[in-house]
């Protein structure tokens, strides 16, 4: 099987793509379809994610690739149906760069500011839409969820559906909290509890803070200065749940000192 000169251009990755799915090619790759291969495009999106948390250039650079095979493969798993191919794909996304940025390649038709961009996008966006969809449609719904309700918050902000201020948002998570305290049955509270992180990630976006992102680096934060405690416990040779909660807080202080 050949194998392409310039491993650099784009469609070298479709030939080699294509060649995999081929009858000589692998068995593995020959039996992908576009529901097997969910699973793995969701994984390479967060490794992605990872390595721009990690500020990894390296990893970012060998992810992104992991990335673009799997758009590349389902792709492949398209044409050799009849579907759409990789042209189709290049075609639809240029497409839909040149109808929402008329900014750039319509004359006359400058934004002062990003902000204006996104008015624009949405006045297009509606355009789009049929007079019975919500503007909330666009929305992957399978999205994780707190990313989903500051992409829904970020959407209805563009029509002027906001808060006026940081410190509205504020008393309205005083407000929220004070409702988890309040109620006694668990379904009512976890309810109010969703109000709270709902309110927490439209301050988020008012701070310009992405919440994952942000919820993800304490997660990482956490498990480093816990791997911490329990490297101590093994040196110190003690047992982490025989300890008092007192002793644990001395350890957990430790690995906060020592660790980022």
């Amino acid at each position: 099987m050949d194998v392409p000169q310039d491993l650099r251009q784009f469609n070298s990755l479709v030939q080699l793509i294509a060649s995999l799915r081929g009858p000589s090619g692998c068995p593995w790759d020959r039996e992908q379809t576009h529901e097997s291969l969910r699973e793995h495009l969701l994984e390479e999106s967060y490794e992605v994610l990872e390595a721009l948390d990690n500020a990894d250039s390296a990893k970012l650079c060998s992810e992104l690739g992991d990335l673009l095979l799997q758009v590349v493969l389902h792709a492949q798993v398209s044409k050799e149906v009849g579907g759409f191919d990789m042209g189709d794909v290049i075609e639809s996304v240029s497409r839909k760069l040149i109808y929402r940025h008329p900014h750039v390649f319509s004359s006359g038709c400058g934004a002062k500011d990003a902000d204006e961009v996104l008015v624009r996008w949405e006045e297009l966006k509606k355009k789009e839409r049929k007079d019975e969809d919500s503007m909330l449609d666009g929305v992957p719904k399978i999205l994780p969820a707190l990313a989903y309700s500051q992409s829904v918050q970020d959407r209805v902000a563009r029509v002027g559906f906001d808060w006026s201020c940081d410190d509205a948002i504020l008393d309205k998570l005083a407000e929220e909290i004070a409702e988890v305290k309040e109620v006694t049955a668990p379904h009512e509270r976890a309810v109010e509890f969703g109000d709270v992180l709902f309110t927490l990630s439209n301050y988020a976006r008012h701070q310009d803070i992405d919440l994952e992102s942000a919820l993800r680096e304490s997660n990482h934060k956490f498990y480093r200065r816990f791997s911490y405690m329990e490297k101590l416990c093994c040196e110190r040779k003690l047992n982490l749940s025989g300890m008092t909660p007192h002793e644990k807080n001395a350890l957990w202080n430790e690995a906060k000192a020592a660790v980022d």
